[in-house]
């Protein structure tokens, strides 16, 4: 494809999308959007969710992983269902029952203001990184195929980018946003059917089913190394874990949940949402099969995140497949960064600046628009931050990695209010919220200390560290892996029995 084509392609993309907004945002306040009314239909919210699930990085990624982990990815897939189910049977249920619009507030009636701002917080510190991942790595990718050859700097590419979420977003937010996420998932999944029937037929394959069956990649379930980063059990576990907290307990996913009409649809667009995204999984892993067997046929020496881009884009399967897998790439960059920032700006609005207790309309409108564009420039600021300050693919990599970390604390908060009926010293919250990733991650890294600090002399603590650091990922030692996340969550837990009120206390405070 021609650059020009990549321009008009982007320009008529973004043209539907402007269009979706201006129907959608006519007459839209407030309670648009960050609810959308509560009008939202349930089968509308659970195929757009797809889209917001996997991500640009899922996009890129998962069938670039095929060739150093096989088909194991889908073990973390099931363990999914059951955090769903979770999600679906108890998180829900008590956010219809509070009239949540932000989920946040459950932890202010919970357990006390101090509780409430830190859990509002360590979400927005973790979408931000997030988010700001995500859209780094398909600027980048767009840098690379379109602007670079415009001679146009990355910063206005990334400004570009964040200008046109913020213009399709700005007025109608989450209504906005179940309706465009919608279209942007048919077209992720249009990009993977297309790229699939492509190689497909340029491999001369008569059954997809029976080749990936056969295929030696498509091993699924590992039980042999419980040290190994994909052990079943360490997998589907992190899974059912991760799904809780990564969708249960997130603002952006849950938000738009919020949009349904009633609890009953709510649970309905998880279910369905739920076994949609397991068999959308099982496809781009058979996509990763057929990529890397493509690549390793042709002799084509692209690995890990550049194998999909470097053969979608050769042009070899056509111009179809370029089309889409732009297509494709777009969408879920923007499916998860369009309704990244919309519930940014509904979580500071209103777990941070409260606004929901102000009784002027105007001005609750007013402090939301300003937050809306606040939120933007951070995330260019952030991207730029990943680009030119850090300007390491592979550290940048670990910070997204490290804002898992950030998530645990709302798994603790979350498990000890439903789970217990404890009240806690409010003040002392932040406090445990702020340990518990610290020593989370002196914990992951254990191992490695323990063992390399016998084979060094000469050298002081600091030193010994970073050496084990280096070689975190070279040596055979036991690998923590998404688990991390729920041993996170047991420390805030136990941190937050700690910090209970005791009889007297409550007694007092009563």
């Amino acid at each position: 494809m021609q650059p020009i084509h990549i321009v008009l392609l982007i320009l008529a993309y973004f043209g539907v999308l402007i269009l979706i907004s201006y129907i959608t945002g006519k007459s839209a306040d407030n309670d648009t959007f960050f609810k959308a009314n509560n009008s939202s239909p349930w089968y509308l919210v659970a195929f757009g969710m797809i889209g917001a699930s996997l991500s640009g990085v899922t996009f890129i990624s998962v069938p670039g992983w095929i060739e150093g982990q096989q088909m194991s990815y889908m073990q973390m897939v099931l363990g999914y269902i059951v955090g769903y189910a979770v999600i679906g049977l108890i998180l829900l249920p008590l956010y219809y029952k509070l009239n949540l619009t932000s989920i946040y507030t459950y932890l202010k009636n919970r357990f006390g203001i101090n509780s409430y701002k830190t859990g509002a917080s360590f979400f927005l510190l973790s979408r931000t990184i997030g988010a700001a991942f995500r859209l780094f790595l398909v600027a980048n990718v767009l840098q690379l195929i379109l602007f670079d050859a415009y001679q146009i700097p990355f910063w206005v590419t990334v400004t570009i980018t964040i200008l046109l979420i913020w213009l399709y977003t700005f007025k109608g937010g989450i209504k906005t946003i179940v309706w465009t996420d919608t279209l942007q998932t048919l077209f992720m999944l249009i990009a993977v059917g297309v790229c699939i029937v492509m190689i497909k037929d340029a491999m001369q394959i008569d059954s997809l089913f029976s080749y990936i069956s056969e295929n030696k990649l498509s091993k699924m379930f590992f039980f042999e190394d419980v040290k190994a980063g994909n052990y079943f059990w360490k997998q589907f576990f992190s899974g059912a874990f991760i799904a809780i907290v990564m969708t249960g307990l997130d603002q952006d996913m849950m938000q738009k949940n919020l949009t349904c009409r009633t609890l009953k649809d709510a649970q309905k667009n998880m279910f369905w949402f739920t076994l949609v995204l397991v068999i959308v999984n099982f496809f781009f892993l058979a996509l990763g099969v057929l990529l890397t067997d493509y690549a390793a046929i042709n002799d084509i020496a692209a690995h890990k995140d550049k194998l999909f881009p470097t053969i979608a884009m050769s042009g070899e399967l056509g111009l179809a497949t370029s089309l889409f897998f732009l297509l494709g790439l777009i969408a879920a960059a923007y499916s998860s960064a369009d309704s990244a920032l919309t519930s940014l700006t509904t979580s500071f609005s209103i777990d941070i600046l409260e606004i929901d207790k102000k009784e002027d309309e105007n001005e609750k409108i007013k402090i939301r628009k300003i937050i809306h564009i606040i939120f933007s420039f951070v995330l260019i600021i952030t991207i730029l931050i990943f680009k030119y300050v850090i300007a390491d693919e592979s550290v940048i990599s670990k910070i997204f990695q490290f804002a898992g970390y950030t998530y645990g604390p709302l798994l603790g908060l979350y498990a000890f209010g439903l789970f217990t009926k404890f009240k806690v010293k409010d003040k002392l919250v932040p406090i445990v919220c702020i340990l518990s990733p610290i020593l989370t991650f002196l914990i992951s890294i254990s191992p490695i200390i323990y063992t390399y600090i016998y084979k060094i002399e000469n050298l002081d603590c600091l030193k010994i560290t970073w050496k084990c650091l280096k070689i975190y990922s070279e040596e055979n030692y036991y690998k923590f892996g998404f688990e991390i996340l729920i041993i996170n969550g047991i420390l805030t837990f136990l941190g937050l029995l700690l910090v209970k009120k005791n009889k007297n206390q409550l007694h007092h405070n009563s």
